[in-house]
């Protein structure tokens, strides 16, 4: 009932149809004035009332979870030692218990004091990426456990070492997790969504609003545009579509800006573009004299934003934004290249009965090659031996030549879709499978031993696409192609040569190792889903 109350606006402010970009009829939301906006965010202030209940829930939710994860630090002593389950349970009063419940109570405070206080994770206002949370937890769970630790050392207490890795580690891992599924579920219910609404130039909204929409955890629902004045009569710009809806931007008229002034039940984001003009600014400096809650988005557009530090010079109303590329330095390439080696070798080691299996089901096939080598593109733009299962028939590449003559509306599809087809006639009914699950793939972990690539990265490039990849392809060379990347996580297959290129770009020029972690982990979801492959 929630959100179907939030997501149909008032009949009155529905606009004729009119054709939408692709040809089909959209309609188009039209708020005209100040009483438009008051009637369409009017339903989001009963929602906002029960939104009350979020930062206790998710407050309280932190500590249940670490108080249980330190309760389950003891079920290793009830399996190691001879004694009952409730006797390893028996905290308080054994192994000095009252001394690790005292400690562990201030850790667990601080930890949430710091969640709610520094980093504004409880707070709507300050809502931040999933992901980006998940960091400032292993951050400071991380603190809180070294903390622990040299307490129990420079104390001389006598407490149990086992108990105190196993809660830490429990916290570690399940907190995260706990906070993604109770976010989940208040997202469901409609307790999370976050009405906004977006000031700029038309033609810079659309891409703001869909990075808001890429997180969903974070419930931002735009309700309105708003763009500079017109003429009376007129609208303020093209319709601009939002997710699934559109909008007419809103003039913004002395009785629109007096009303963004006024706080309510939603928050007001300005999208600054290259050419917006004054108005923009005199908005902005407006509006943060009486809310707290304005979100700004630069035009950052294609610059490093990743680790940007930022300065203020006193009295000067001047920011100053220091660019750094970490895949220039030495220490964080040294870090790059350790991962991968450790986790390559692991790799390799635990699926190697995967890989013997796959080898003989593709030799018994056809009595032909295992493996396909093909030279590709990588640092420095120099070739090495790219080695994957060979998915495809003996005659790959002559049938390919062929295409261009004599199937030609295949060939073109073939090239506009990145190089691939989602039912190429020349794979193998192994093939099939193991491009399905990408375990074609895995014998690149050798490639990333022999320093040729990265467990993640930029895709490596064949010869005949670097014409077509531009002046971007000085950017791709600065580091090792990877095994996966953003754009296997971005579609892949369903995806067109354009992204790949911009996902690229954007790893190379925002390149952290916690970016890696999340690739990787999101790599596992999008394998185990079968999305986007071929």
């Amino acid at each position: 009932m929630v959100m179907s109350l939030l997501n149909t606006p008032p009949a009155h402010l529905v606009a004729d149809a009119i054709a939408a970009p692709d040809g089909a009829p959209a309609s188009v939301t039209s708020l005209r004035n100040e009483q438009d906006l008051a009637r369409a965010l009017a339903p989001w202030q009963r929602v906002a009332e029960r939104q009350r209940w979020v930062k206790p829930i998710l407050l309280l939710t932190d500590l249940a979870v670490m108080w249980l994860c330190f309760l389950a630090g003891r079920v290793p002593a009830w399996v190691r030692d001879d004694m009952s389950f409730w006797a390893a349970m028996d905290v308080w009063w054994t192994d000095h218990g009252q001394l690790r419940i005292a400690l562990f109570l201030a850790l667990s405070l601080a930890i949430v004091l710091w969640c709610g206080a520094a980093k504004g994770h409880y707070t709507a206002a300050r809502r931040k990426p999933w992901w980006d949370e998940a960091r400032d937890v292993f951050l400071i769970v991380g603190l809180a456990a070294m903390t622990d630790a040299l307490v129990l050392y420079l104390g001389k207490w006598q407490l149990s070492r086992l108990w105190t890795g196993v809660s830490w580690t429990l916290i570690l891992l399940l907190l995260p997790l706990a906070r993604l599924a109770v976010r989940q579920r208040l997202l469901r219910v409609g307790l999370l969504a976050q009405p906004y609404v977006l000031v700029g130039r038309p033609e810079d909204l659309p891409l703001a609003a869909a990075a808001l929409a890429s997180e969903p955890l974070m419930g931002y629902t735009p309700v309105a545009a708003v763009g500079p004045d017109a003429a009376p009569g007129q609208a303020s710009g093209h319709p601009v579509k939002l997710g699934s809806r559109t909008l007419a931007p809103t003039p913004l008229t002395p009785g629109v800006r007096a009303f963004l002034s006024r706080p309510g039940p939603y928050q007001v984001v300005i999208v600054l573009g290259e050419n917006q003009g004054p108005w923009l600014r005199d908005l902005t400096q407006e509006l943060m004299l009486t809310r707290d809650d304005v979100i700004i988005i630069p035009a950052l557009s294609g610059l490093p934003m990743l680790g940007m530090e930022v300065s203020h010079f006193f009295s000067h109303e001047v920011l100053l934004l220091r660019a750094r590329n970490n895949l220039h330095r030495r220490a964080p390439q040294l870090v790059k290249r350790a991962v991968d080696i450790v986790l390559a070798s692991l790799l390799i080691v635990l699926l190697a009965p995967l890989l013997a299996v796959v080898a003989w089901m593709i030799k018994r096939q056809d009595s032909g090659p295992v493996f396909f080598v093909q030279p590709r593109v990588g640092l420095g733009g120099r070739e090495f031996p790219f080695i994957k299962f060979r998915s495809m028939v003996l005659n790959a590449d002559a049938a390919l030549e062929e295409w261009k003559d004599s199937h030609r509306d295949l060939w073109e599809t073939y090239r506009a879709n990145n190089f691939k087809l989602a039912d190429d006639p020349r794979v193998t009914p192994v093939g099939r499978w193991i491009r399905r699950t990408s375990i074609d793939e895995l014998p690149q972990l050798f490639n990333v031993l022999r320093g040729h690539m990265s467990l993640v990265g930029p895709r490596p490039l064949l010869a005949r696409e670097l014409p077509d990849y531009g002046p971007a392809i000085s950017t791709y060379g600065q580091t090792r192609p990877g095994i996966t990347g953003l754009w296997q996580i971005s579609g892949r297959s369903n995806s067109t040569f354009q992204h790949r290129i911009a996902m690229d770009l954007w790893y190379v020029r925002n390149w952290s190792l916690w970016y890696d972690i999340v690739i990787l982990l999101r790599t596992v979801r999008v394998v185990a889903r079968q999305e986007g492959a071929v």
